[in-house]
């Protein structure tokens, strides 16, 4: 896939939004960029350790100021330096880097675009993909359910890389924080990545407690209401440290 202005190519400039991004050398860039950069690649990484990726597939983003940074297509994470950093901005002009973007930049950037998400994080993990497969909506296993805003809906299908399927995906993560998308994967999002990555995880994680307890024969889940779910959702907000 090549870049948006059709060259894949490092576009001319400071990167839009951030100060100090921009090495005089070519050991990448420097300041805010290089930390969200090392935590994109470290998450990208985390995704493959933690099995919710094969290979390259799936991909990460992550936005500092007016550029999204993004996992490049085709590479394997382990392979990443900092020299690899690649960025667009929210029109798709790549403005950092010479690597070509995810083929799923359309995705990404839907998803910064309209929500006020700050990382993006995509994965074909297997659970969840089966998930996809058989119904519309998660139906509501487990009370984190309330962590993603509610009953986790199921994307339609639209080929990989296209403004169908970003589409398809800003509908079904309406009121959301993540959702399945079918015959495909899962995208969740967040403040952080460890906040997108941490939602990923969990919806995985409950596709898979679904998955397990729809297996037993004779018997059916029992799920959680509406008024459940909201009970939850109440106290979560008051989950964690104090800050």
């Amino acid at each position: 896939m090549a870049g948006p202005d059709g060259t894949g190519q490092e576009a001319e400039g400071a990167v839009r939004g951030v100060t100090g991004t921009r090495g005089e050398d070519s050991s990448g860039p420097g300041g805010e960029v290089a930390e969200a950069w090392a935590e994109l690649v470290a998450t990208a990484r985390r995704t493959v350790a933690d099995g919710l990726v094969v290979g390259t597939s799936g991909n990460v983003s992550v936005r500092v100021g007016d550029t999204v940074l993004v996992t490049p297509s085709g590479v394997p994470y382990d392979r990443l330096t900092p020299a690899d950093a690649t960025g667009v901005d929210l029109e798709g002009r790549q403005v950092l880097g010479a690597l070509v973007p995810t083929s799923e930049l359309p995705l990404h950037l839907a998803v910064h675009r309209t929500t006020d998400a700050r990382a993006v994080v995509h994965t074909h993990a297997v659970h969840a993909t089966a998930v996809s497969t058989l119904v519309d909506e998660l139906p509501a296993i487990h009370y984190m359910t309330a962590a993603l805003g509610g009953p986790v809906r199921v994307a339609a299908y639209a080929a990989y890389g296209t403004p169908e399927l970003a589409g398809n995906t800003l509908r079904a993560l309406d009121g959301r924080t993540g959702c399945l998308m079918r015959n495909h994967g899962a995208l969740t999002h967040g403040a952080t990545l460890d906040q997108a990555y941490d939602r990923t995880a969990q919806l995985e994680w409950m596709c898979r407690v679904w998955l397990t307890a729809s297996s037993v024969p004779g018997l059916t889940p029992a799920l959680l209401s509406r008024e459940q779910l909201a009970e939850a959702g109440e106290r979560l907000r008051g989950y964690g440290q104090r800050r």
